[in-house]
This record gives C-alpha cells, sequence and structure tokens, in this order.
C-alpha cells in the first residue's frame, strides 16, 4: 500500500545521504524512482541533490507555483515508477503536499519526503507543517547538538558567527549559514 512519509530534522542530519541510499537500494533491485528537488536550491548544482558527504543524483526540479500531481502523472506517463523522493520538502506549500497526497491515494505511488521542520525562528516551515498534518508515517532523523544532546533547532549566523533572529524564511545555505542546536542552546544563541 502506498503512503506519504516524512522524515525530518534540522540542518547536517543525513536527510539528503538517506534519500540517496534508500533510492539507490530501489535502483539496485530493478525498480525505477523519481527524485524532486526545490528548483532554488543549486547548493549541489540545478537539479541536483547533493548530500554533505559527497553523495550526488540528478533530480528533476519542481517551483512553488508547480502542479506536482500533473508533473508526476506526466512522469508516470514515461514509464512505472515504483517511488518518488522530495529532497528539501519544506520548500513544498501546502497544495503541493495535497497534490503528493493525491499520488499516494489515487496514482498508488509512495511519496518519500524529506526535510527541515522548523526555521532558524523556530517556527514551521509551511510544507512541513501540511507534511506533519497529512503524512501518513513520520520519521525524525537525529542530529546532535555541540553539547551532545538532540539538536531540534537550527539558528542561522551571519559572517561574523552572530546569530540571527529576523530575515526571510527561506534562505539556502550549509554550515557556513546554519548551526543545528538543542533547544536550550537555539535559546542563548538567540537570546530567547
Amino acid at each position: 500500500m502506498a503512503k506519504l512519509h516524512f522524515q525530518y530534522s534540522t540542518m547536517n542530519a543525513g536527510k539528503s545521504t538517506l534519500l540517496l541510499q534508500a533510492a539507490h537500494n530501489y535502483n539496485e533491485r530493478g525498480m525505477q524512482t523519481y527524485l524532486l528537488i526545490a528548483s532554488f536550491d543549486d547548493r549541489a548544482g540545478v537539479g541536483q541533490i547533493g548530500s554533505r558527504i559527497g553523495l550526488a543524483r540528478e533530480a528533476d526540479v519542481f517551483g512553488p507555483s508547480e502542479d506536482l500531481f500533473t508533473k508526476i502523472e506526466a512522469r508516470l506517463a514515461q514509464g512505472k515508477v515504483a517511488c518518488i523522493f522530495i529532497d528539501e520538502a519544506q520548500f513544498l506549500t501546502r497544495e503541493q503536499v495535497w497534490q503528493l497526497a493525491r499520488v499516494v491515494d489515487d496514482l498508488k505511488v509512495p511519496v518519500m519526503a524529506y526535510g527541515l521542520r522548523v526555521d532558524f525562528r523556530g517556527e514551521l516551515f509551511p510544507g512541513s507543517a501540511a507534511l506533519l498534518a497529512l503524512a501518513d508515517e513520520m520519521r525524525e532523523v537525529r542530529t546532535i547538538c555541540h553539547c551532545g544532546r538532540k539538536a531540534t533547532m537550527v539558528v542561522r549566523q551571519d559572517e561574523n558567527g552572530q546569530a540571527l533572529v529576523d530575515g526571510e524564511q527561506i534562505q539556502i545555505g550549509g554550515n557556513e549559514t546554519y548551526v543545528s542546536l538543542c533547544r536550550r542552546h537555539w535559546r542563548e544563541a538567540v537570546g530567547a
């Protein structure tokens, strides 16, 4: 039975690595997969899902106004797909998450979405909020704070390493911009 899965965490927990490993496992068994990533996340290259440990794979891109049900339906018309993988799922819109739910329910293809739960202000991303509400299965991918506790928050830093508390919700960046922290150390960093 097809399900909508959401695997979430903070930055640097290995979500993209897990996605690439799962897609590889399908492909190794002769099953086709369809990989998608947000069009504006080009850290690994346009149309590339990349991990911090050097793994990468080509993916199709989606924009915020794109109908994912129609896009996936068109891909399925070209041949069977055993599973659909979405990286950076926090960038999905609420409508796109509903479209993915329709893919699972109506087209009967499992969807595995990987993304952040909260932004640097401690607020849910719209895509993540919708996935938390609609996903059939959810799994937290764990990483740790510098103190050794589970990291559940992320801080955005300026060029001097100072925590930012204001700004646009979406700013693409990696280790130079974001640090995963436990809630206590996040509160200390942002002065909450």
